[in-house]
């Protein structure tokens, strides 16, 4: 089980992690677990607290994020020249430990403890400065040496000649050039020349025009500078080179410091962090001891709003190791046993505590069964899971220990779930953990109030509004209030009886005070079912029509012979003049039988079928044929 998903200790941490600066502090957080030295642990809270108080009288410290510098650092160490940009990063973080620096060195006046960690920063104040004097915007500056700003200004002069000398070409033979202007081809100055006028300009064919009509001519005269001009760039790279190598070997000489540097840095995030956290969350330095006592003063859960979050006051480990929690659902339970650990573990992490007031102990161990366990994955139930997990922990229990379990034994039969909650809460006893559970078994509270050790206690519901105080009383055992909630909530009165009387006996229903006259469901109308309907058979029907009746169609009134008897819907057929036709029985009434018209055995198919019909069925009769018979006509 993640204890700390269980309990939201990965949701504070996910808080603390995003006041860091640091990369290296924030992954220390991400990491971070509780300390089992109590010496190491009250060093830990000591910083917190010094974290805290420099935070609130001199502001927050001059931090910044050093990773990129690290990367730096493992390129100097091979001996590998930095760019002007890795220089410039080194430069920033020599800067911040210098601000560091001056900003500890001002907390010293408040004799606080963290303040002398300035002592252990080292700005290296010449490789900062050699960096800030010859490293400008990302490039070598022009006076970063007397040789490199010589050269740097032959350039300029050297491309102010070839500009000129461009220029005046231009003038010169103006009715040879296409523009009026030198233009850049391939990083040389080239003159855009008539193609016609090629052999007036003397000089090399760079480029030409998409069209052909435009040569891009390189002139003698410019061609000598750019020689002139690749040796002079030739040169300012060697030398940019020599300068850059040079401030490399100083960060390789000073590496040492300024690892030493970085991580004093990402120490002192980690613990202004937790400074910063405190803050936050409005927290208090608890105090930490090791005789099993847990006393919390207006604690309040770490990620619920402080104006709504109501205090809770908790005491264990003196008058007894184990406290059973009754109320009703919805009534603060698993919040309180969440809010008690929670507050723990921070404590034992070197964190504040979101208490008034803490004194808490060290534990070995926190273990912890709450919400659903129910495992797909192994084809566990919720109980099966819960009762592998509780194993777990009763396994791992001992006086050092603290342990929470919410809604012990649910899950099962309720009078087999009674059973095993109280042989958890003996093995926990036996054990001589601290543990806080919560159930809503009757018998539990019986045996809390008999049994040494073991305390019962209540969270407060308010009856008047139906919700929760989240107020922890201790040494009362509470009620479940269901069937006064139900009440409330609008369940008819005889509906509570049946309820009551299954549950205590007839003898509680007449002392049951109902909070409301005789009531009964008022039954809403909802949505209905449509049902296929299935067609009743036409009995009697079938009897009603013989093929050679006649009968008068309706609403013309007239005068048809029945072709097909009546189906099972109610439909007959019937030939009218020049055609057949589908009718309901309805429409049609009988004028004259077949029998008076007909003698018996009367081949009909004279009247309904034509010659050609006839013919084909005759055909049929005797002998083979692929003759078709059309049923309708």
């Amino acid at each position: 089980m993640n204890i700390e998903r269980q309990i939201e200790f990965d949701k504070v941490k996910e808080m603390w992690a995003e006041l860091a600066v640091t990369e290296s502090a924030a992954e220390r957080i991400r990491k971070a677990d509780v300390c089992f030295s109590e010496d190491e642990l009250r060093k830990q809270l000591r910083d917190t607290s010094d974290a805290r108080e420099l935070i609130e009288k001199i502001g927050t410290p001059p931090l910044q994020n050093i990773s990129e510098v690290k990367d730096v650092l493992l390129i100097a160490e091979k001996g590998e020249c930095l760019s002007p940009y890795q220089l410039e990063r080194v430069e920033k973080v020599l800067v911040a430990v210098r601000r560091l620096k001056d900003y500890l060195d001002r907390g010293k006046v408040l004799q606080n403890s963290l303040a002398f960690y300035e002592e252990n920063l080292d700005p290296v104040s010449e490789l900062r400065e050699e960096i800030c004097g010859k490293i400008r915007n990302g490039a070598v500056d022009d006076y970063a040496s007397r040789e490199l700003g010589q050269i740097r200004n032959s350039i300029i002069h050297c491309e102010e000649q070839m500009k000129q000398k461009a220029e005046q070409i231009i003038r010169t033979h103006k009715d040879c050039m296409a523009d009026n202007y030198y233009t850049l081809r391939n990083g040389r100055i080239c003159l855009p020349v008539k193609k016609d006028c090629k052999l007036k300009i003397a000089g090399s064919v760079i480029d030409k025009s998409a069209t052909g009509s435009t040569l891009f001519i390189e002139p003698t005269g410019v061609s000598k500078y750019y020689e002139e001009l690749s040796m002079l760039r030739l040169d300012e790279e060697n030398e940019v080179y020599r300068i850059l190598y040079t401030i490399s070997a100083m960060v390789l000489s000073s590496a040492e410091v300024l690892m030493a540097n970085l991580e004093m840095i990402e120490k002192l995030d980690f613990i202004f962090s937790k400074g910063k956290l405190s803050i936050d969350m409005d927290a208090s330095e608890p105090a930490i001891n090791t005789g099993r006592r847990i006393h919390l003063e207006e604690a309040r859960h770490p990620l619920m709003d402080k104006a709504t979050a109501v205090p809770l006051q908790f005491d264990i480990g003196e008058e007894a190791r184990g406290i059973v929690i009754t109320g009703p659902n919805t009534g603060g339970k698993t919040v309180a046993i969440k809010t008690v650990m929670l507050n723990c573990i921070m404590a034992q992490c070197g964190l504040h505590v979101t208490c008034k007031q803490a004194d808490i102990c060290m534990n070995s161990a926190y273990l912890c069964d709450i919400g659903d366990g129910q495992n797909l994955s192994e084809n566990l139930s919720t109980f099966s899971a819960h009762i592998t997990n509780v194993l777990e922990i009763l396994k791992e229990a001992n006086a050092d220990s603290f342990v929470i379990m919410d809604e012990l034994g649910s899950g099962t039969d309720p009078a087999e779930g009674m059973g095993i909650a109280i042989a958890i809460l003996e093995e926990l006893r036996g054990s001589g953990a601290n543990f806080l559970v919560t159930t809503h078994y009757p018998e539990v509270k019986e045996y809390a109030n008999r049994t040494e050790d073991v305390l019962n206690a209540r969270m407060v519901f308010d009856k008047e509004t139906l919700r929760p105080t989240y107020q922890m009383i201790i040494g009362e055992a509470g009620e479940s209030c269901a069937f006064y909630i139900a009440d409330r909530l609008g369940m008819p009165n005889e509906m509570l009886r049946v309820a009551i009387a299954a549950a205590y006996g007839e003898d509680a229903v007449e002392e049951y005070v109902f909070q409301k006259p005789e009531t009964s469901f008022g039954k809403r109308n909802g949505n209905r079912i449509a049902k296929h309907k299935t067609v009743k058979a036409q009995t009697g029907l079938k009897e009603k029509y013989h093929i050679g009746d006649s009968v008068m169609v309706y609403p013309d009134k007239k005068i048809g012979i029945v072709c097909e008897p009546i189906n099972e819907k109610g439909v007959l057929r019937v030939q009218m003049p020049n055609k057949k036709i589908w009718i309901n029985h309805k429409r049609v009434k009988l004028h004259v039988a077949a029998t008076e018209l007909y003698p018996e055995g009367y081949d009909f198919s004279i009247v309904f079928d034509t010659v050609e019909n006839r013919k084909k069925r005759h055909d049929m009769e005797r002998k083979y044929t692929e003759e078709v018979v059309y049923l309708g006509e």
